[in-house]
C-alpha cells in the first residue's frame, strides 16, 4: 500500500434491514445505506466498517470486515460470537431489523494490489494496481471469522475475469462452525475449475490427514508444498489470529515469497482486558508536575493537550481528552483508524499490525499504540 488515499472516519447513522443467522454463534447483519451516503459507503473489497453503539451505559466500538462484493445501498458484516464479549453476545441475540447504529464509512487496506478490473475500486485502487490483468492467481488462509474479507475478495475476483483463480484453505473446530459454509457452496458450484476450497477441521476427521487437526508448521509446510502453488501465486491474503497469520508470513517468506505480495489482517480487535481503550483512560495533568506536551491537527483544527510523563498516556487517549471525535475503531493496533502523521518529536509505537513498511518509514504510527518519549509530539492526523 503505497501512499493511499484515506477518507476522513466519520460515522453515519444506519438502519438494520436484516439479521441472517450463519452459525449458532454468528449472524450476518445487512446495514441499508441511503442514497445520500452511498458514495461515502462505497468500499473496496476486504475492507472494514466500525460500528458504534452504547451497551451498559458505555461507548463500545467494534470493526467488522464487509463480507460480500461492492453493492451500492448496502453493507453486509459478519459477527461472531465471543466468549466475553459485550457487543457480539449482544448482536447475536438482541440485534434485529429496524434498529439503527453508528457505522463508519469503509477502511482498511486489506484489499488486492493486483487489480483486474476497476469496479471494485472506491477511490484509487486502479491506479495503485501493481498490474491490471485477467489471470491472476491468488491464496487465503482464514480461520474462523476471518473468513469475512476473504469472501469479498474471492466473490469479486473470480466475478471479474473468467481467468482468475483462487485457493482457499479454511480453518475450523468443526464443520457446525464453518461461517458462510452454503455460500462457499455455491461459489465452488459456480466456478468448479477457477475455485478450491480445503477445510481444515481441528475436532472432525476428515478422509484427507492433511484436512485434520490444527494448522502448525508442519502442516502449513505440506500444505504449501503439496497443495498451493507458491511459485505461481500473485498474492496472498491472510485473516485469523496472530499465530495462525505470523506462521504463515514466516513459511511464506523463507520460501521467498515477497513481502508485498503478502496481505494480513488479523480478526484480534481491541484488548477486552483494557476497556479504557475503548473510551479514553481517565488522566489529568499536574501543572506543577513533569508532563509531555502532545499537539495533533484533525480536520484542520491544532489541538494541545498535557500529558504527565509517567502515566504512559498514548497519543490517541490524549486527543480523546480534548476532542471525542478523533478516529479509531479498536484501540488495539489492528485496523490503522487511528492513524496520524508525525510532524515532530520522540515516539515509541508499541504494537503494529495495520501500517506497511513504507508508512511507518514515512513517518505514519498508530496513535492508539504510541507514547511520545519527547516533551513534544506533534501529529497531523490530516496528513
Amino acid at each position: 500500500m503505497t501512499t493511499t488515499t484515506r477518507r476522513r472516519a466519520t460515522f453515519s447513522t444506519l438502519t438494520v434491514s436484516e439479521v441472517r443467522r450463519l452459525t449458532t454463534d454468528s449472524v450476518e447483519v445487512t446495514f441499508a445505506v441511503p442514497e445520500e451516503l452511498q458514495e461515502d459507503f462505497d468500499y473496496a473489497p476486504g475492507q472494514y466498517v466500525a460500528l458504534r453503539t452504547e451497551l451498559d451505559g458505555q461507548e463500545i466500538r467494534r470493526s467488522y470486515s464487509i463480507c460480500t462484493e461492492p453493492t451500492r445501498g448496502e453493507i453486509r458484516v459478519a459477527i461472531k460470537r465471543d466468549i466475553g464479549g459485550l457487543f457480539s453476545n449482544w448482536a447475536n441475540e438482541s440485534l434485529q431489523p429496524g434498529d439503527q447504529m453508528e457505522v463508519m464509512n469503509p477502511s482498511g487496506a486489506f484489499i488486492s494490489k493486483t487489480a483486474i478490473t476497476s469496479m471494485n475500486n472506491p477511490a484509487t485502487l486502479a491506479e495503485e494496481a501493481v498490474s491490471l490483468r485477467s489471470d491472476v492467481h491468488l491464496v487465503a488462509f482464514a480461520a474462523g471469522s476471518g473468513i469475512t474479507p476473504i469472501m469479498a475478495i474471492a466473490r469479486s475476483v473470480l466475478a471479474a475475469s473468467q481467468d482468475s483463480t483462487f485457493d482457499l484453505v479454511y480453518a475450523n473446530r468443526s464443520a457446525g462452525d464453518v461461517m458462510f459454509a452454503e455460500e462457499l457452496g455455491d461459489l465452488k458450484d459456480r466456478y468448479p475449475a477457477r475455485l478450491a476450497v480445503h477445510h481444515v477441521l481441528s475436532r472432525e476427521q476428515r478422509i484427507n490427514p492433511l484436512l485434520t487437526g490444527r494448522i502448525d508448521e508442519e502442516k502449513l509446510s505440506d500444505l504449501l508444498d503439496k497443495v498451493l502453488r507458491v511459485e505461481d501465486t500473485d498474492e496472498w491474503f491472510l485473516c485469523g489470529p496472530f499465530e495462525l497469520v505470523q506462521m504463515a508470513r514466516d513459511s511464506l517468506a523463507a520460501r521467498g515469497v515477497a513481502e508485498d505480495k503478502v496481505r494480513f489482517e488479523l480478526f484480534t480487535t481491541g484488548r477486552p482486558d483494557r476497556p479504557e481503550g475503548q473510551q479514553g483512560r481517565k488522566v489529568a495533568a499536574d501543572p506543577e508536575g513533569d508532563n509531555v506536551q502532545i499537539e495533533f491537527t484533525l480536520d484542520g483544527l491544532t489541538g494541545q493537550i498535557a500529558s504527565p510523563a509517567a502515566s504512559g498516556e498514548t497519543v490517541l487517549n490524549a486527543a480523546l481528552r480534548a476532542r471525542p471525535d478523533v478516529p479509531f475503531a479498536c484501540a488495539g493496533g489492528v485496523c490503522g483508524t487511528c492513524r496520524a502523521k508525525v510532524v515532530s518529536g520522540d515516539f515509541q509505537m508499541e504494537e503494529n499490525f495495520a501500517l506497511e513498511s513504507d508508512e511507518v518509514k514515512a513517518g505514519y504510527i498508530l496513535t492508539c499504540q504510541t507514547r511520545p518519549t519527547s516533551k513534544q509530539l506533534v501529529v497531523d492526523y490530516d496528513a
